[in-house]
């Protein structure tokens, strides 16, 4: 691959050898149940305890949750969403600079949780912050897009 990040606006004809895993390792999704009752955590709930038990149960059972009443604006989450987006855009060479493949750094940009041990990579880009406490952390967020920090 000529660049480190997925979202470098390469388009592939058909997907690098590096991202490719072995059948034996590909989800089987004929035998993938259909999960019609997603749990749904209510974090507005008074009593803690009860919550939980429910993340426990749904971690245990499911994998997964939805959470509700958290608190979070639907404007902050679009504010969110945008700068994500923004950010997931700028010009390659951009990204880069955040680029690494140290997974001990508390920023950073890559495509893999460790790069060098893994034989296949993973289909995306992620960017790793660390976010407590952010008077220690917000420092070393991007700069660019400057609505990130």
């Amino acid at each position: 691959m000529d660049t480190k990040v997925i979202s470098s606006g390469v388009q592939y004809t058909s997907l690098p050898a590096s991202y490719v895993r072995p059948e034996s390792e590909r989800p089987r999704l004929s035998e993938v149940s259909a999960c019609e009752n997603v749990p749904v955590i209510d974090l507005g709930c008074e009593d803690r305890s009860q919550i939980v038990r429910q993340i426990g149960d749904a971690c245990e059972h499911y994998g997964f949750f939805q959470v509700i009443n958290h608190g979070v604006s639907l404007e902050a989450v679009e504010k969110m969403l945008g700068v994500a987006h923004d950010f997931f855009s700028l010009p390659v060479e951009e990204k880069l600079k955040l680029y690494s493949d140290d997974p001990s750094k508390t920023m950073r940009l890559s495509t893999s949780f460790n790069v060098n041990k893994e034989t296949v990579h993973n289909w995306r880009d992620y960017l790793r912050l660390h976010c407590y406490p952010l008077d220690t952390y917000v420092p070393e967020w991007p700069s660019n897009p400057p609505p990130f920090r």
